[in-house]
C-alpha cells in the first residue's frame, strides 16, 4: 500500500485555542495510518489487506445525536425508517421534539424509552458550536451527562463528528472482535483493558479505530459472514 511521508507538525485545527489534532482530510488519515504502520507491525499487516481507509467524516449538531438515540437497539433498516418519519414530520430540531409529548413521538416510530431521550437531549441545551473547540473529555461529560447518551455513543460523536484523531471507543463489540483477530488474543479485550491496549496507538486512535474496523470486515468475508 503505497503512503504518504510523515508530516512531523500536528494537523491543523479549527481554532488555535484546540490543541488537538483533527482529521479533517483523506491526508489525514494517510498520515495517521502511517504511523501507526511504523508503530505496530500487525497494523501494517491489516492496512495491506484494508487498502485505503475511509475518512467518515460527518456533520455534528443535535440531529446526529438525535439518529444515535434511533439506532439503538434497532436494525439499521427500521432505523431508517424511523428517522425518515421523524424527518417528515420535521421532528429534527431541539424545538420540534420539545413542541410535542412522548406519545406524539411514539407515533413516529420511537418507543417510549427512546422518546424520553430524545425529550432529554433536546432539552439540555447544548451549544455544539463550543463542542467544536472543547477538550474531547469536555465533550464525553458534556454529552454523556444526557440521560440515553452513553460513552459509546460520546465518542463516536466526537470521533466522526468532530473529528477527533485521538479518540477511541473500547466498548465497541466489532473493534474488541477485530483486536482478538488481529492480535491473536484469546477472547475479546474488556472494555476497560482495551482502552489500555489502545494507549500505544496514541495520537491516532480514531484512525486506528478505523483500521479495525476495516479489518473486521475483511476478516469476517474471509470467514465468510457477511
Amino acid at each position: 500500500m503505497t503512503r504518504p511521508p510523515m508530516i512531523d507538525q500536528p494537523l491543523a485545527t479549527a481554532n488555535p485555542s484546540l490543541t488537538e489534532r483533527l482529521i479533517q482530510t483523506d491526508a489525514c488519515i494517510a498520515e495517521g495510518c502511517e504511523w501507526l504502520a511504523r508503530a505496530e507491525p500487525r497494523f501494517a499487516r491489516a492496512l495491506d489487506l484494508t487498502g485505503t481507509i475511509p475518512l467518515r467524516r460527518r456533520p455534528d449538531g443535535f440531529d446526529q445525536l438525535l439518529q444515535a438515540i434511533v439506532s439503538q437497539q434497532v436494525s439499521v433498516a427500521s432505523a431508517r425508517a424511523i428517522w425518515g418519519r421523524l424527518e417528515a414530520a420535521g421532528m429534527t430540531t431541539p424545538e420540534a421534539i420539545l413542541s410535542t409529548d412522548v406519545e406524539g413521538l411514539r407515533a413516529l416510530g420511537l418507543s417510549r424509552q427512546k422518546a424520553t431521550y430524545a425529550q432529554a437531549l433536546a432539552g439540555a441545551g447544548i451549544d455544539f458550536d463550543a463542542l467544536r473547540n472543547a477538550p474531547t473529555e469536555d465533550v464525553v461529560a458534556t454529552l454523556t451527562a444526557v440521560k440515553g447518551i452513553g460513552v459509546w455513543t460520546a465518542e463516536i460523536y466526537a470521533m466522526f463528528s468532530l473529528g477527533r484523531a485521538d479518540v477511541f471507543a473500547p466498548g465497541d463489540l466489532a473493534l474488541q472482535e477485530s483486536a482478538r483477530l488481529l492480535f491473536d488474543l484469546d477472547e475479546r479485550p474488556k472494555e476497560r483493558a482495551f482502552r489500555e491496549m489502545a494507549e500505544p496507538w496514541r495520537p491516532w486512535r480514531a484512525v486506528a479505530a478505523r483500521a479495525l474496523w476495516a479489518y473486521y470486515h475483511v476478516a469476517k468475508q474471509r470467514e465468510g459472514i457477511a
